[in-house]
């Protein structure tokens, strides 16, 4: 997908620090000097495209309650199944597939290391994979970012 001038605008200013406040795409269209219709279009249009993973917050999931790092090993031909499994679970999110012994990785978040636990016993028992828990031990931030706009 070609990006245009306004999906380039929208995810060089707000793939860090999405306003929060009640009207938060009306925001964004006042900061970039458009219509909310368009930055809404806009996201659409990106969305559909495959360019955005998500709209939204990161949370300190510390201070919201635990997570941790999870990977299974899938036979290659229960893949498809064994991520609609997962996936079906709320707590799941960053689900993806990577080229290794264990081929699929997901983070597990939750109320507490206790919900953490139950839920990792029911993947298990719902999939027959044992799932390789890898809690985080320390947090080494980075601002990931990829300006696309050329500076004038």
């Amino acid at each position: 997908m070609e990006l245009d001038s306004l999906s380039r605008r929208l995810i060089d200013r707000f793939q860090h620090g999405m306003p929060l406040c009640a009207e938060p795409y009306r925001a964004m269209a006042e900061a970039l000097g458009c219509e909310e219709a368009e930055v809404l279009a806009g996201l659409q249009r990106l969305d559909r495209a495959g360019c955005l993973s998500r709209v939204g917050p990161v949370f300190e999931h510390s201070r919201a309650g635990a997570s941790t790092l999870v990977a299974l090993a899938v036979p290659p031909a229960r893949l498809e199944a064994v991520a609609a499994c997962v996936n079906g679970y709320p707590e799941v999110n960053h689900n993806y597939l990577r080229e290794h012994h264990y081929n699929l990785w997901f983070v597990l978040t939750g109320p507490d290391r206790a919900h953490l636990d139950r839920i990792l016993t029911q993947i298990e028992a719902e999939t027959g994979l044992a799932p390789l828990d890898l809690p985080m031990r320390s947090a080494y931030r980075i601002d990931l970012g990829f300006p696309l706009e050329v500076a004038s």
